[in-house]
């Protein structure tokens, strides 16, 4: 049945994904698709994909700062290739990436599963909060640009088909929670199930609290700023590469990250067709840019991404794949 439910979830994710492609490319003719294409600068493409790459490693830099007090031997060597294959298996399936890497580093340390999930929840909450930092900075000093976008198409959109329904949906899951948290705790130690559960629990909280102990806050901090000073650098670089956009500057980069962003949180395959709409949405909203000229630059900037994503993240895999099995051998002998 679990599995069945899997496959229902994933075909409906994948429907959602085509439905938004499906209305980004609807208006766009192909000769205009592929002539758009044939303009861009495709060396400031391949500058954007080599800041992606470094933004991987400056990700898996801070997430080990993370796991440092629980295992001092997590190298960065894993924690890039753990991230590498995170990102590999999002395209696949959403949010399993998480899963993935946390897989691979218990694997490579036997540190507890949790405990490493502890920290990527810590570190994906700070992630979100500077989304919604950079959303709000942008909103502050830039309404008339950015604000009416974010209230009209978004905020307003969110709120007409959701305002009521979300309040309800809110206090259910609030309530759900509690009743939960309180039967885990009454009943922790009467049944295999819960105690497993209890087990979870605290290995989450385990790995959360790392965030506290953690000695190098200030190098933790860098980590952050350098990371996203590399998304907005691949943002501005991809606009670089297009000339329908290229009178866009710093600010509109950084805006148009934070829009992307958004698109790639959407629980889709790789933000596929999520990106898309998004974007070519903000670029005709804001910019007055054409749909054609939308779409082909959030297929440029998503597709040099995924493909990063896809070779870094195939080899990855790859080097796994051989530690694991010489491991094995070496273990067996």
């Amino acid at each position: 049945m679990s599995k069945l439910y899997s496959a229902l979830k994933y075909i409906a994710l994948l429907a959602i994904a085509g439905v938004l492609l499906y209305f980004s490319f609807k208006e766009v003719k192909w000769d205009d698709f592929v002539g758009g294409l044939s303009s861009c600068d495709f060396r400031w493409i391949t500058v954007s994909m080599v800041i992606s790459v470094v933004a991987f490693y400056v990700r898996a830099l801070r997430w080990r700062l993370l796991m440092l007090p629980l295992d001092k031997k997590v190298t960065r060597r894993d924690s890039f290739h753990a991230v590498n294959i995170a990102y590999f298996t999002n395209l696949a399936i959403p949010r399993a990436g998480e899963i993935a890497r946390c897989g691979v580093i218990t694997n490579k340390t036997g540190l507890a599963f949790e405990s490493v999930a502890g920290t990527v929840v810590l570190e994906r909450s700070i992630d979100l909060l500077c989304l919604i930092l950079i959303t709000f900075s942008l909103v502050f000093f830039s309404w008339d640009l950015f604000g009416h976008f974010i209230n009209r198409e978004i905020v307003s959109a969110l709120g007409d088909k959701f305002s009521t329904n979300l309040i309800w949906f809110a206090l259910a899951t609030f309530a759900a929670f509690a009743i939960f948290s309180y039967i885990l705790y009454k009943y922790r130690s009467s049944h295999p199930l819960l105690r497993k559960l209890t087990d979870l629990v605290k290995g989450l909280i385990k790995g959360l609290l790392t965030g506290i102990k953690m000695k190098q806050k200030w190098l933790f901090l860098l980590y952050t700023v350098l990371l996203w000073v590399c998304y907005w650098l691949m943002s501005w670089t991809t606009i670089m590469a297009f000339p329908a956009v290229a009178g866009l500057g710093p600010l509109d980069a950084l805006f148009l990250m934070m829009v992307g962003g958004l698109g790639w949180v959407v629980p889709v395959q790789g933000g596929i067709g999520a990106y898309h709409f998004i974007i070519s949405l903000a670029l005709a909203s804001v910019y007055g840019i054409t749909q054609t000229s939308g779409v082909i630059f959030a297929t440029i900037s998503h597709g040099s991404q995924t493909f990063t994503m896809i070779l870094f993240g195939a080899i990855s895999l790859i080097i796994f794949s051989l530690d694991k099995a010489r491991t094995k051998k070496s273990i067996l002998q």
